[in-house]
C-alpha cells in the first residue's frame, strides 16, 4: 500500500515539504487509459500548496475520458494525502500524491474507474458482508541490446526462474523491487518468466513477473498502475524498453495478468471450507465469474492483441472452465499450504482461486469492478452459480465440449451488450461507460482476427508491433 511516509493531513504535507526541502508537488491521477498522469506545482508559495491540497485543481476531463460530456468537460483532481510518496526518479526532491476525480459539485466523478470500483466494492460488502482481496500477477518483457548474450546463451522459452548470467536483466528486476519497497509497495516476489527471445541484431527480450501482496481491490488497482510506472522508469534509466503487451511474438509466451482472489468475512478467508477443501462460497464466486466470462473479456482483454494471446495457447486459457492446478483452465485452484495452518490475518489469502484470462492491457480498476459484479451475482444466485460450477468443472467434463472465450474485441463487445443489464443494475457501471466500452471494442473491426492469423501473418506481426507499448 502506498503512503509509506505516513502523512494524514494538509498540515503534515506542508511540514514534510519544509523539513525535506521538497521542490515539486505532483498531483498524480489514473484516467480511462489506466496510465499514471501528473500535474506539477512548485512549492515556493506555502499558501498555494495549502490551497492545492484543500481544493485540488481543475483539469480537462475530455482529454482523460473518451465518454465524458464535452459540454461539462471540466473536472477536479483531489489529493488523497494518505497516498503520498517521494518520487524516486525526479532530479529535484519531489512529492507525489495520488488523486481522485470529482465532478462539478465536488462529488466522486461517476464515470471514473476508481469511483466505479469503490461503488461495486461497497455494494458487495453490503449484500454479502464479504470483502474481496486480489493479487495481480504482472508479466512484462524487458527489451534491450546486449553484447554479452553470446557468452551465456540460453534457450528460448526456457527463462522461468532463470538466474544471471543466463538472465540478462536480473539486476533491473532487483532494482524495481527495491524501488517499490522504498515507496511503500510490498511485493510477494519477482522472477524470470518463461519468455525469452534473442534476435539476430543482438536484441534480447526477456520476460519477468512481479507480484504484489494481496490487497483490497482499489489498493491493488493503484499498486499495479504505480508498479508499471516504476518498471518503465527504471528500464528507461538502463536504456532498456519494456512491453506489457499481451503478445509480442506469436510463437512466444504472451504477457498475462492473472488475478488471484479471496473473500474475507469477519477477517476469515471464506475460500477454504472448515475441512481444508474448496468452500461452497468459493464455488459460488467461481460460478459467477464463469457465468460472465465472455463479457469480462471486454474489460480484461481490451485490445485485438489480447485475443492473439488466447489463440496461440501458450499457457493461456481458451475455454470456459475451472479446475485444480490446470494452467489451461480459465479459473485454476493453485496448490494450497494444506500441511500448514494459516490462521492469522497476514496469511489469510494463501488460499485463493486464480482467474487467468486478463492481461496487462486492462484498466485494472474497471476489470476488478467487473469481476466483483460477477462475484456478487454468484453469491446472490447460488442455485445458478453452483450449477455452472458443477457443469464447467474440467475434471468432471470428460470429453464434453466446452465453450470458448471470445476470439476478438468484436465478439467481446457483443457479449457485453448481452450482459450489460447485470453490470448496470443499481448503477455500478454507468450506462455511458458500458456504451463507451462497447463502441471502443467495435472500432477495432477485428471480427476476422482468427482468419487473419492463418492467412495474413504479416498483418498480425504489424498489429503486435502497434500495441508493443500499450497499457
Amino acid at each position: 500500500m502506498l503512503g509509506k511516509i505516513n502523512l494524514t493531513s494538509k498540515e503534515d504535507v506542508i511540514k514534510f515539504i519544509s523539513e525535506k526541502d521538497i521542490k515539486i508537488l505532483n498531483l498524480c491521477h489514473i484516467p480511462e487509459d489506466g496510465r499514471l498522469k501528473t500535474l506539477s506545482f512548485a512549492v515556493t508559495d506555502q499558501k498555494r500548496v495549502y490551497d492545492v491540497l484543500e481544493f485540488g485543481e481543475r483539469v480537462d476531463g475530455s482529454s482523460l475520458f473518451s465518454f465524458i460530456d464535452p459540454n461539462k468537460s471540466d473536472i477536479y483532481v483531489m489529493p488523497k494525502i494518505e497516498t503520498a510518496f517521494i518520487n524516486p526518479f525526479s532530479a529535484n526532491p519531489t512529492l507525489n500524491i495520488l488523486c481522485r476525480y470529482l465532478d462539478e459539485n465536488g462529488n466522486p466523478l461517476d464515470i471514473a474507474p476508481e469511483t466505479i470500483l469503490a461503488r461495486v466494492e461497497e455494494k458487495l460488502r453490503q449484500s454479502s458482508y464479504i470483502t474481496l482481496k486480489a493479487l495481480a500477477e504482472l508479466e512484462f518483457y524487458i527489451i534491450a541490446k546486449q553484447e554479452i548474450e553470446a557468452l551465456f546463451p540460453s534457450a528460448q522459452e526456457k527463462h522461468y526462474h532463470e538466474s544471471a548470467p543466463f538472465s540478462k536483466f536480473e539486476n533491473i528486476r532487483d532494482e524495481i523491487l527495491a524501488t517499490l519497497a522504498n515507496i511503500g509497495i510490498a511485493t510477494k516476489y519477482a522472477h524470470g518468466e518463461v519468455g525469452k527471445i534473442a534476435l539476430k541484431d543482438g536484441t534480447i527480450m526477456e520476460q519477468h513477473e512481479i507480484e504484489p501482496t494481496p490487497q483490497n481491490l482499489t489498493e491493488m488497482a493503484e499498486t499495479i498502475v504505480i508498479t508499471k510506472w516504476v518498471i518503465r522508469n527504471i528500464c528507461a534509466k538502463h536504456k532498456a524498453s519494456v512491453s506489457f503487451s499481451p503478445k509480442i511474438a506469436f510463437d512466444h509466451a504472451g504477457n498475462g495478468m492473472h488475478i488471484h482472489l479471496c473473500g474475507l468475512k469477519n477477517g476469515k478467508n471464506i475460500v477454504e471450507a472448515f475441512d481444508g477443501s474448496l468452500s461452497v462460497e468459493a464455488k459460488k464466486m467461481i460460478g459467477g465469474i464463469l457465468r460472465f466470462a465472455s463479457s469480462l473479456t471486454a474489460f480484461g482483454n481490451p485490445i485485438p492483441v489480447s485475443y492473439v494471446r488466447f489463440i496461440s495457447r501458450k499457457e493461456s486459457p481458451m475455454h470456459i472452465c475451472w479446475g485444480y492446478r490446470n494452467r489451461l483452465a480459465l479459473i485454476r485452484i493453485p496448490l494450497w499450504w494444506n500441511f500448514k495452518q494459516t490462521a492469522s490475518e497476514t496469511d489469510s489469502c494463501k488460499r485463493t482461486f486464480e482467474f487467468r484470462a486478463p492481461d496487462p492491457s486492462a484498466n485494472l480498476h474497471l476489470l476488478l469492478a467487473a469481476i466483483a459484479v460477477a462475484v456478487r451475482y454468484g453469491l446472490e444466485n447460488a442455485e445458478d452459480s453452483l450449477r455452472i460450477a458443477e457443469e464447467l468443472h474440467i475434471e468432471k467434463r470428460g470429453g464434453k465440449r466446452l465453450r470458448s472465450l471470445p476470439k476478438s474485441c468484436s465478439e467481446s463487445a457483443s457479449n457485453l451488450k448481452k450482459d450489460r443489464k447485470y453490470y448496470e443494475t443499481e448503477n455500478p457501471f454507468p450506462k455511458t461507460v458500458i456504451d463507451g466500452t462497447i463502441n471502443k471494442l467495435k472500432t477495432y473491426k477485428d471480427k476476422d482476427l482468427a482468419k487473419k492469423l492463418k492467412e495474413e501473418p504479416k498483418k498480425i506481426e504489424e498489429l503486435m508491433q502497434k500495441y508493443l507499448h500499450y497499457g
